[in-house]
């Protein structure tokens, strides 16, 4: 193969091609007015190109190139002449655009990055390159386009404890990828792959190393014989390092990777590339040959497919000649900010500081694109990792000494000013967050500030358990040790680090039980890594049936009801050619009116029917109650079998519901009024975080920080109604995805779009792309009624409205609600506020004045058990154990109170009752002497309301507790006569 010299990034912002016959592409990148040649945008969204017969036209300049066929390769330099490369002129950007281009001009289509949030049920997060793909590897989705490029935004938590502490080890890293689809195979692979390692990015071809499955030799020859690498740096390496499977059925294959030798004067005998501090490994290639069988056996695929990834952060190390990933460009501009709020210098900082600035700056990266993608803190799922990293980064903060801001506010948040770097840096990652500016930063400055006050909780509680530690210490005779769950219970919950907990606690003379935090840690990190890390491909039963049955054409835009031909039944999953009466089917159609869930609609319901051929008459009813898409663009209809028997091939004719879907399109359209009527009200930086169209009713889920007031829910409502009054034509069409992004369309929340979208506009309102189901004037949803709002995570809030049908009798219901309330309260429907403030305030008046004639019941119940004190010598302290009975805990205060104040210092009270419907109340007072003695009421009182099922605590003077199991009461009081006698007696002595 035929290649030019590699250049510098900054002299040549394109590939040289090969000169391979089937890639006899010409690149001519367009000139600006003045006649001055235009450098290229990283983020092109294709090429035009003519490849094998392939041909697939873009906007050339729109894209940054002019490309024209050609009889030979030829490469028209965009500057100077092609020179060598200098690698500190490496950036991020300048890597991540040459492999896009390198690939852009062999016939790959650039395609953006998917979100973080994976549509993938398998994953919690999105962890590879080629997860946008798993559908096409399956083959439950054609291919777009025969090859594809891109520069994926990935996360990894399960390795967190290694980030910081390892050259390489990240939570947010870019993958570089190449994917073939059928198209090319292992030989191409491995060809571009060693031209691109080596003459685009100039690596040292003596510094390359490569891992081949040990079996596969086809691979090791291409490498020796055709690339050209010695044979003593070809590593044959096991199925654990070097055999990709995706579950225990399904695609599979070998896999080869490219490594780069940091001291190649260590020579070859016994190199190790599992060696991390002399070999990193930066491109990794999939070779999906194979297609697992049950029995474990291997069968090849009809369609072969490559796999690769490049870690972008690896190159730039590489590349840029630094020690670690951290201190590449992508990273270090935030980990010199963290050092500069921490007063310290990165050059000059010890091993433990240094590692602590890598975390910081590696988890703000995860969290401000997490962010940007709708992950909002909380404290499961997704939001959990949110949430964990930014607490990890504000205590690792602590531990280096950073006190607030850099504007001189010690009490201020610190992490935003951080993300603004990160922000800074992510134009040519993803546009779309620095748009999101406001609202990434505004998320991140209250999760820190909330968190801020959880510190405190958690230095009040380690303040607590260092007591606890040491009196138990101190009555054992024991030394004083804080447990491996307490510690740990301190790093989770409340974010200390446990060097922290440990300094403090050696101030205090107590030690840590680390062997036991250990073991917790470990117990999480299992957890963790248990929880969607691998990529999960399989195929089941249903692959083979979609292989014959083409997309279903979907006319229920325009008609409720089709003719179409049965194509496939499924029961329990697995086709059959006949379903009788009676029995739940699967119902695959060549072409159907039925809506088929997705962007938060329901799927439509109705039936299937099929007529005889003479006379018509119905020979089987089918009642379809869900609809749903798989397999693709396959529509599976799920239903019952009510009369008859139906079979593969028979003609049927379709009908959907028509009052249900007029419901689904009223609240469809709704919701849509409504994003607008927020964004109008509230703010254009809340975004959709979910949504559910139903028949009868509407969710909507939103990224804000606060419940949204009376007032505000008021306007909101009153603007949907305006825009519904104002009976405006919606207008749907449908174009090509850019144009609609930069036509202004929103984009529905989780929703995949293809190059083509369609956008439904209400005009001057309202501009989304959406492929459900909405009405054609939006005089037909005919009213609005927002029902609840409520937050149902952390910086997410909930509406719940109704529309249409649903609106009205919604609206009838409570006429006739307000009318039973008119009647029974006499008075008429604008009075009852009035009157129902009223008999409250009434109501309020009568509960105070029983409370405090219980009060003082109580009291006269206590002035009799003055008398019943038992006095413990020698330092005569007086003391009252009983029960009260019946009294309620505002009562026992109250004789409690009485009771110290009644008795002479040094005295203590304990009392109890059980108030009813299973309670437990119980009291402890304490007066200044016996506190002195080191008794205190809280922890006295708590540990008797154990006995009753119960807790409690206090101050050291006083406190309250209580229980379900009144039962125990009296066993419990005399535990406490004899307890706290035993410890007055003790501590006089």
């Amino acid at each position: 193969m035929e290649v030019a010299a590699a250049v510098s990034p900054t002299s040549r912002p394109f590939p040289l091609l090969s000169t391979t016959p089937a890639h006899r592409l010409r690149l001519l990148p367009p000139r600006s007015v003045s006649g001055r040649r235009l450098r290229p945008s990283h983020r092109h969204q294709g090429f035009g190109c003519v490849r094998d017969g392939w041909e697939e036209r873009h906007s050339a300049r729109k894209n940054g190139f002019f490309v024209t066929s050609s009889s030979s390769a030829s490469v028209e330099p965009a500057t100077q002449e092609v020179g060598t490369v200098v690698p500190g002129e490496w950036s991020g950007d300048a890597i991540r655009r040459r492999f896009l281009e390198f690939y852009a001009a062999r016939g790959h289509k650039i395609l953006p990055s998917s979100s973080l949030v994976p549509d993938d049920p398998t994953v919690l997060l999105t962890i590879a390159g080629m997860l946008q793909f798993k559908p096409i590897f399956l083959g439950k989705e054609p291919r777009r386009v025969p090859c594809a490029t891109t520069s994926q935004k990935c996360i990894r938590t399960n390795d967190i404890e290694n980030v910081g502490r390892t050259a390489r080890h990240q939570t947010f890293f870019e993958m570089l990828g190449n994917f073939s689809f059928g198209d090319y195979f292992k030989k191409e692979a491995t060809a571009w792959a060693w031209e691109l390692a080596t003459k685009e990015y100039g690596l040292p071809a003596e510094r390359l190393w490569i891992s081949v499955f040990e079996d596969d030799n086809e691979a090791f020859d291409i490498w020796h014989n055709e690339v050209g690498v010695p044979k003593e740096r070809i590593k044959r390496m096991g199925a654990e390092d070097n055999f990709w499977t995706s579950g225990p059925t399904g695609p599979c294959g070998p896999c080869s990777e490219i490594y780069y030798d940091f001291y190649p004067e260590r020579g070859s005998s016994e190199a190790d590339l599992a060696d991390d501090s002399r070999f990193i490994e930066f491109y990794n290639l999939v070779f999906m040959q194979y297609n697992k069988k049950d029995d474990g056996s291997l069968e090849p695929l009809k369609q072969k497919n490559i796999d690769t990834g490049m870690g972008l952060e690896r190159m730039a190390r590489i590349l840029q000649k630094v020690p670690n990933n951290y201190e590449t460009d992508l990273i270090f501009p935030i980990i010199e900010k963290a050092a500069s709020l921490a007063l310290v210098s990165y050059a000059k900082a010890d091993d433990a500081m240094k590692t602590n600035l890598k975390i910081i700056g590696d988890h703000m990266r995860a969290v401000v694109y997490l962010i940007s993608d709708g992950v909002l803190p909380s404290n499961i799922g997704r939001g959990y990792v949110v949430r964990r990293l930014i607490r990890r980064v504000v205590r690792t903060g602590r531990l280096i000494g950073i006190r607030g801001d850099s504007n001189g506010n010690s009490e201020g948040v610190f992490l935003p000013s951080l993300a603004e770097v990160v922000i800074s840096l992510s134009t040519q990652i993803d546009p779309d967050v620095e748009s999101r500016r406001q609202s990434i930063i505004g998320e991140i400055q209250r999760e820190e500030l909330r968190f801020v006050q959880t510190l405190g909780r958690g230095e009040k509680l380690l303040d607590e358990l260092l007591d606890e530690a040491l009196l138990s210490a101190g009555n054992n005779g024991n030394k004083p040790s804080l447990s491996g769950k307490d510690v740990f219970l301190l790093y989770d919950t409340y974010g200390f680090p446990v060097e922290i907990t440990a300094e403090i606690a050696g101030e205090r003379g107590v030690t840590v039980d680390m062997k036991g935090f250990d073991i917790e840690m470990e117990n999480q990190r299992k957890q963790s890594q248990a929880a969607h890390n691998v990529v999960k491909l399989s195929v089941g039963n249903e692959t083979e049936i979609v292989k014959s049955i083409p997309d279903t054409e979907f006319l229920g835009y325009e008609s409720l009801t089709a003719t179409a031909v049965v194509k496939g039944l499924l029961v329990n999953g697995n086709p059959v050619n006949e379903v009788s009466e009676g029995s739940e089917v699967e119902i695959l159609l060549d072409r159907t009116p039925f809506y088929a869930e997705s962007g938060g609609q329901v799927g439509d319901n109705g039936f299937l029917y099929v007529n005889g051929r003479e006379d018509s008459k119905q020979t089987a009813v089918i009642e379809i109650n869900d609809v749903q898409k798989s397999l693709g663009n396959i529509f599976v209809h799920k239903g019952t079998i009510k009369q008859g028997s139906l079979e593969v091939g028979k003609e049927i004719d379709a009908s959907v519901d028509v009052k249900l879907r007029q419901g689904a399109k009223a609240h469809h359209t709704a919701t849509h009024l409504l994003q607008s009527a927020l964004k109008s009200v509230v703010g254009s930086e809340t975004s959709q975080a979910g949504s559910l169209v139903a028949f009868d009713r509407l969710r909507f889920d939103f990224n804000f920080h606060r419940p949204l007031s009376e007032g505000e829910l008021l306007k909101i409502e009153s603007l949907v109604n305006q825009w519904i009054g104002n009976a405006t034509h919606l207008e749907t069409k449908v174009m090509a995805l850019q144009d609609a992004k930069d036509a202004g369309a929103i984009a529905m929340f989780g929703e995949k779009y293809g190059e083509e979208v369609r956008v439904v506009e209400v005009p001057g309102v309202s501009l989304e792309l959406c492929g459900g189901t909405h009405v054609s004037n939006t005089a037909e949803i005919r009213g609005f009624k927002i029902i609840s709002e409520q937050g149902i995570a952390s910086g997410i809030r909930r509406i719940e409205a109704v529309a249409g049908d649903a609106f009205v009798d919604y609206v009838c219901a409570r006429d006739n609600y307000m009318r039973r309330l008119c009647s029974s309260l006499k008075v008429k429907a604008e009075d009852v506020n009035g009157r129902v403030e009223t008999i409250l305030e009434e109501l309020r008046a009568t509960r105070n004045e029983v409370s405090s004639l219980r009060s003082k019941i109580a009291v006269l119940k206590a002035a009799s058990l003055a008398s019943k004190a038992t006095t413990v010598e020698p330092q005569n302290v007086r003391i009252v154990v009983e029960n009260m009975g019946d009294v309620d805990a505002d009562g026992l205060k109250s004789a409690a109170e009485y009771l110290i104040g009644t008795l002479q210092d040094p005295a203590a009270v304990i009392l109890g009752s059980s108030p009813g419907d299973g309670k437990v109340s119980l009291v402890a007072a304490f007066s200044p002497a016996v506190v002195k003695m080191g008794l205190q009421a809280g922890k006295f009182v708590g540990g008797i309301a154990k006995l009753c099922g119960g807790g409690g605590g206090g101050k050291p003077n006083f406190a309250q507790a209580g229980g379900r199991k009144p039962e125990n009461l009296p066993d419990a009081l005399e535990k406490a006569r004899a307890e706290i006698v035993a410890a007055v007696a003790s501590s006089s002595s």
